[in-house]
């Protein structure tokens, strides 16, 4: 008995000792971060019976993150390796195999025995097991081996060169920063989505962050200057956690001031009107753009006039940038990749406008599928398709945009005349990208853009934008890469009028504009940056021609001569980080100018104000000879000190020079605008301006916040006289008049890009005054006193916000206020040629009420599932949610001799709208 109790509590203190074992081992956990592969198998084969089988060769250089309990602890590792392009294949019980690639199926469990030395074979052994993968630069838990071995002892930094990519579309990202892990050596990805980082020779962990991707992890060991292209993944954003953004690193490390930069991601959270994501809406959401008001064509920037902003769309120039009364922008939103606005310290490869610089670039289309999307709203429809040609070489994309509007018109009432109207656009897009290598690339884009609408059946208007550019790039030897543009641009319009058929006409404009560029980039060292190049345009205006409708007119034809011109620049700058701390930008554009015969104009009497009574003689110049040439250089400079990762202080200077004028009396682009080109009568404009910038990221860099005070100063700006006549002038410079400009203000933003709450809030005080100073005018409006310009709005606040509850569900608004825009008031009356007139008082002493609005959108996401071929997405909204009627002028007429004012609102109550997207 005795005996059979001490065998039964043997058996029972086994059983226990046998039971916490497996709760030991159970409970034993692996915390195992950047290791070697080797490490974490010696590991795994000490604590437990499983045996593994590898190619040393093969993962040498596989780093592993190990984070998991025993019970977990094979599942997280054959998930680490599979990020890196291998396998774990179970053969036999408690055998592996780790397999580069997709297993091969079929070996018999005899051929792993415990005889062989830790698991490893030979190559030959392995090659069986293994498929030749290629080393792709998108694995994070790998090193990279880049340069010649050579070098290896040096000290000193080396250059990285690469492009960043999308993974699952092929396309460059652009705005994306690759920095060392100390943050002490930083780049960010151009527009072509190309990066250039100096570092330090041996080993270095890259860090690379992009708004709306995935933050990753590079580790490299670099020997000498070498290229390594990056893919990087989208990210679905955990709506509770912040992560440090691109952008803000960028914001207190460029060098620059007064750069804005927008995804176009973001462009369509933004509530616009009717639903439309809309380019020139988003950029008049930053601080320091205005316009005069609602749905006015053309924006200001920080006291410019509309014509003094280059916009460039594809590196090609764009004249009129709106749709339908500058209810929309010409840019559709489903084809732009990213812009960016420069509203100081302008790059010396620019020039041509003295106030800004709006650069748009469309996206190169999905090089490794077909795709496509498609949307409907209220007034537009449109299409885009996109794919590979050759897959992973060339792609092309295509997209078209319409607009069925005449309905609107319709809903007018009928006593306003208008009724009967019509008014319709389109536009399309057409790109394709070709890489021929790693080095060599091309693009091909092109645009055509057709507005047409008339308020009666009598009188039309239409306008037309064509746009067509080839860029080639290419990575030269010695640290340089090169882009050739060839471009080609033409905007025209035609207004006809048959309420008479005896005065019946058809009027029209045309502008054309040839351009090459060859602008070149160069890294000396880690610490200069030579950017360099060559500009050059020719230009072809035809600034009227009026003609009779038909046989039935009796109007004369009356043709403006034709103007051309020539333009040349040479530009050189440097940008040279001193220190960690100091950066500079130093840079120089000569420019030169000049119109061509054939010509004829008109020599005035020195001193006397220009008119046709002081014309003293003409002058006729021979076909190509040269008129008044204008040259002259144009300096840059910005510096940037960073007292702290997240704290800098930026200055800068820089003059421009404008050679081409858009004479308007009014204060909007409208379609009837024509551009006049600099010649013996008209001098080219030309500004300065002078920035001071304070840059600070808050709460661990999840909020970015900038103030940035500026003074410009403007000279020659051309601004119509009294009575002027701007159609069909041959003696235009008489009813024009330089004028001096000057303008300053103070602009503070606040920004938080990523979690759930995000937007901006910014807030801009400033004043843009204008003097008539022309001794060639008798008369200059206010005496040649100051007198403030009609784009004037002292207090501008902008609300920006976008609010996620999930994934798929978001809350956005925008909130818009600003000073009413300054206006003329009658002071008096007068009775002249049987009729009461009014006399107004001093130009732009007054203001119309101040404008509010407040827009709202709910938006629905496509679904994350990848197995659902097609995606879509719904946005619904208000536009001016108060409904309130904001003034977009103020007009007066006299009635007897009495006078009455009369308010014109664009959008005077709430406007509901519902957008539909998909995508396949």
């Amino acid at each position: 008995m005795k005996r059979r109790f001490c065998t039964f509590r043997l058996k029972l203190l086994l059983t226990l000792a046998l039971s916490v074992i497996g709760v030991a081992y159970a409970q034993e956990s692996y915390n195992m971060r950047y290791v070697t592969l080797d490490s974490i198998i010696r590991t795994l084969e000490i604590r437990t019976p499983d045996r593994f089988y590898y190619a040393p060769e093969q993962t040498d250089t596989l780093l592993i993150t190990l984070q998991a309990n025993a019970k977990e602890v094979l599942e997280t590792l054959g998930r680490e390796l599979r990020k890196s392009g291998f396998s774990l294949y179970r053969v036999y019980q408690h055998r592996w195999a780790i397999i580069k690639g997709t297993p091969v199926s079929g070996i018999h469990p005899a051929f792993y025995s415990d005889s062989l030395e830790n698991g490893k074979y030979n190559r030959e052994e392995l090659l069986q097991l293994t498929e030749n993968g290629k080393q792709a630069a998108d694995s994070e838990n790998r090193l990279y081996t880049l340069g010649d071995p050579q070098y290896a002892g040096l000290a000193g930094n080396v250059l990285l060169t690469g492009y960043i990519r999308d993974h699952m579309s092929g396309e460059p990202v652009t705005g994306v920063s690759v920095m060392t892990e100390d943050k002490k050596f930083y780049a960010m990805s151009d527009s072509y989505g190309y990066y250039s980082l100096s570092m330090p020779r041996g080993y270095n962990t890259l860090i690379i962050q992009g708004f709306g991707y995935k933050d990753s992890r590079r580790y490299l060991r670099i020997f000498s200057d070498s290229a390594l292209d990056l893919n990087i993944a989208e990210e679905v954003f955990s709506l509770q956690g912040i992560v440090i953004s691109a952008e803000k690193m960028e914001n207190v490390r460029n060098v620059r001031l007064g750069l804005e930069r927008v995804r176009a991601d973001r462009i369509r959270h933004i509530p616009m009107a009717f639903g439309e994501a809309d380019v020139i809406r988003a950029v008049l959401t930053l601080p320091g753009v205005k316009s005069v008001g609602e749905a006015a064509g053309g924006f200001n920037v920080r006291g410019g006039a509309t014509d003094q902003n280059l916009i460039l769309y594809n590196q090609g120039t764009i004249y009129n940038s709106s749709h339908l009364f500058g209810l929309f922008s010409l840019f559709n939103n489903d084809v732009i990749s990213n812009l960016e606005l420069y509203k100081s310290s302008i790059p010396a490869k620019y020039g041509g406008r003295i106030s800004s610089v709006l650069e748009v670039n469309s996206r190169e289309g999905n090089k490794n599928r077909f795709t496509g999307s498609a949307g409907i709203g209220l007034l537009t429809t449109k299409l885009t398709l996109e794919g590979p040609i050759i897959k992973d070489r060339t792609s092309v994309l295509v997209s078209g945009r319409t607009t069925y509007s005449d309905w609107l018109m319709k809903l007018l009432p009928k006593e306003s005349g208008y009724n009967n109207g019509s008014a319709n656009f389109y536009d399309l897009n057409a790109g394709i990208s070709h890489r021929f290598n790693q080095d060599n690339h091309l693009f091909v884009n092109g645009y055509f853009s057709r507005d047409k609408f008339s308020f009666d059946p009598n009188v039309s208007y239409r306008y037309q934008n064509i746009n067509g550019s080839v860029r080639y790039r290419s990575i030269l030897a010695d640290r340089t890469d090169m882009v050739l543009t060839l471009a080609y641009d033409k905007y025209n319009y035609h207004m006809q009028d048959t309420t008479n058929a005896a005065m019946g006409y058809d009027m029209s404009f045309s502008l054309q504009q040839a351009s090459l560029k060859a602008d070149f980039s160069t890294r000396l060292n880690g610490k200069h940056k030579l950017d360099y190049g060559l500009n050059a345009f020719y230009y072809i205006l035809d600034p009227g021609t009026y003609v009779p409708y038909d046989q039935r007119s009796l109007v004369s034809t009356d043709i403006l001569q034709r103007e051309q011109a020539f333009e040349t620049a040479l530009y050189l700058s440097d940008t040279w980080e001193i220190t960690p701390e100091l950066s500079v930008e130093m840079g120089i554009r000569y420019s030169l100018f000049s119109a061509l015969g054939p010509n004829r104009h008109y020599l005035y009497n020195p001193g006397m104000p220009r008119s046709v009574e002081t014309i003293i003689d003409s002058v006729s110049v021979g076909a190509g000879k040269m008129i008044a040439p204008y040259h002259a250089p144009e300096f840059r400079f910005s510096m940037r000190y960073a007292f702290t990762s997240d704290f800098s202080v930026k200055a800068g200077f820089n003059s421009m020079r404008q050679n081409i004028h858009m004479l308007s009396n009014t204060t909007v682009i409208s379609p009837t605008d024509i551009w006049k080109l600099s010649d013996a009568n008209i001098r080219p404009q030309k500004g300065w301006q002078t920035a001071l910038g304070f840059y600070k990221n808050l709460m661990n860099n999840t909020l970015e916040l900038s103030v940035e005070g500026y003074y410009k100063n403007m000279d020659r700006y051309l601004d119509y006289a009294s009575f002027a006549r701007l159609l069909m002038n041959h003696r235009i410079e008489t009813d024009v008049i330089e004028t001096s400009g000057r303008a300053y203000g103070v602009e503070v933003m606040l920004k938080r890009s990523l979690g759930r709450l995000n937007g901006w809030l910014s807030y801009t005080y400033s004043r843009t005054e204008l003097r008539q100073d022309d001794p060639g005018v008798a008369e200059p409006v206010n005496q040649g006193n100051w007198y403030p310009a009609p784009y004037d709005k002292p207090h501008d606040l902008k609300l920006v916000g976008n609010f996620k509850f999930t994934h798929r569900f978001s809350f956005s608004m925008n909130l818009d206020y600003s000073t009413g825009r300054p206006m003329t008031m009658p002071v008096g009356t007068y009775y002249y040629a049987g009729g009461w007139r009014l006399l107004y008082g001093d130009r732009n002493a007054h203001r119309i009420p101040d404008y509010f609005r407040l827009d709202i959108s709910f938006n629905i996401e496509p679904s994350h599932k990848l197995t659902l071929l097609t995606h879509s997405s719904v946005t619904i909204g208000v536009y001016n949610v108060t409904g309130r009627k904001n003034p977009y002028s103020v007009f007066f007429q006299t009635e007897g001799n009495t006078v009455n004012s009369y308010m014109l609102s664009i959008f005077g109550c709430p406007i509901p709208y519902i957008t539909y997207n998909i995508r396949f």
